[in-house]
This record gives structure tokens, sequence and C-alpha cells, in this order.
């Protein structure tokens, strides 16, 4: 049975979509079977995952309002398996509004094919809406990747209250897989306290991989390419590959 895990921040740019495909890459070059489900309707993880993601259909966006079973939907990549998205999920969120369980979609959706792989991996769009509440309402788990900067430090409280509101309301079996920290520059007092603050306040919940700040990991995703692929070398690289570890490490 496949661990469904989402990467969740309500903040954008913090790097949930580099997380989700770098995690799955680097657990699918370890053995493991990985599937990466892109709910967000700039297409990133999907194209970050090597997809065309203007040449995809079906996509999730089929398999959220035209029935389509998710197995039809997967495209199979040399990374691991995608379920993508494009700019046809701009608005399904209001069009889902008048559905029957409309939260839970994308869970049943899901449930076909969870026996298929040991990770699931959920990209959430930033905004706190229904293509959101999907994705958490599937979730087992969530990872919430936060950057090593000040702005991201205050909202990590209201981002906790959000992570409790949903878990009462919508999904009591949900838990926090963990905080990821982004972005971080070593060179900086900044990073250094934010570190220090988040493990102070989050405690065990915070992985000891940290993602440094780094151009090849930048550069990736304009290459169709996950890090370990594009620059297995590089820190960015290393850095994913131990906090796969680390996952597979939480989890048996």
């Amino acid at each position: 049975m496949g661990k469904k895990i989402a990467l969740f921040n309500q903040k954008g740019g913090v790097g949930k979509t580099t997380t989700g495909v770098n995690l799955c890459c680097a657990l699918h070059n370890m053995g493991k079977k990985t599937l990466i489900v892109d709910t967000d309707p700039q297409g990133h993880s999907t194209s970050g995952m090597g997809v065309d993601k203007n040449n995809t259909s079906p996509n999730v966006y089929d398999v959220l309002l035209n029935g389509v079973s998710a197995k039809k939907a997967i495209v199979k990549t040399k990374y691991g398996d995608v379920l993508p998205s494009n700019k046809n999920l701009f608005g399904a969120g209001i069009q889902m509004t008048g559905l029957p369980d409309r939260e839970l979609i994308l869970k049943k959706a899901l449930d076909e094919v969870v026996t298929d792989y040991d990770f699931i991996f959920i990209d959430c769009p930033a905004l706190l809406e229904l293509l959101t509440l999907n994705a958490l309402c599937a979730a087992d788990s969530i990872i919430i990747p936060v950057q090593c900067e000040y702005l991201a430090l205050e909202g990590l409280s209201d981002l906790m209250t959000s992570v409790r509101m949903l878990k009462r309301s919508l999904n009591p079996e949900m838990e926090i897989e963990g905080i990821v920290l982004t972005m971080f520059d070593g060179r900086t007092n900044l990073s250094l306290q934010v570190v220090s603050e988040v493990k102070k306040y989050l405690k065990d919940k915070v992985f000891a991989t940290v993602i440094p700040r780094n151009v090849r990991l930048s550069e990736a995703p304009s290459h169709g390419k996950p890090i370990i692929a594009y620059d297995r070398s590089s820190r960015g690289a290393q850095a994913y590959i131990d906090l796969a570890g680390e996952l597979i490490k939480n989890n048996t």
C-alpha cells in the first residue's frame, strides 16, 4: 500500500514542486515505485518530470471532472510516474463545487492505484482552495517546505493552525510527515536563525536534511529533469538523496 504525501504550504515559491519532483526521482532511483500527482494548474511538476504538459491527455483534469480513471491518465517516465496537469485545471475548483463529496474526488481516484506504488506525492497549489483540499483529503501525511527567510518563519504559526483545522474538519487521519527547510544559505545569519527557530518550535517534526540554495537546483526544471538526473554531483541533488533516505527510514 503506497503512502500518499501532499506537499503543502499556503505560501508560493517555497519549494513544494522542487521537493515533490526530486523526492519522486530520488526514491525511484532507490528502487521504490513512485508517482507524483500534479494538482497545480501551472503544471510545474509535470514539466519538471520531463512530460510535455501541453500535450497530455487524459490528465488530472479528466480524472477529477470527466470520470477518467487515474490509471489511464498516468504517464510513465524514467524518473517515476506522473499524473499530469496543465492549464485546463484553471477553474476546475469552481466546476467541482456542485459535485457530491467534492473534497474526496481525488482520494477516490487514487484508491485505484495506491497499491501500485510505495510513495505517491501530491503537489498542491499555494492557494487553500478546492484542488488543495482534494489533495489534503487524499493524503496520509503532509510535507511542509519552509523557506529559510523571515517571512516564512512569520507565517509558520498560521500555517500550523490551518493544518490543525484541516485535520479536525476534513482528514482526521492526516499527519505531518515533516517540515523540510529549503533555500538554506549557511553564509547568512538569517538562514541559521530560521533553522534554529523552526527546530525549537516543531522539534522532531523537522527533517534533519536541509535543502541548500543551489543554482543547479534552480536550473534543472528548465531542462525538464529532476536535479538527480540533471547534475547528480550538485549539493542540491545530494540533499534530496539524503532527504529521500530519511523518508524511507521514517517509514520502515
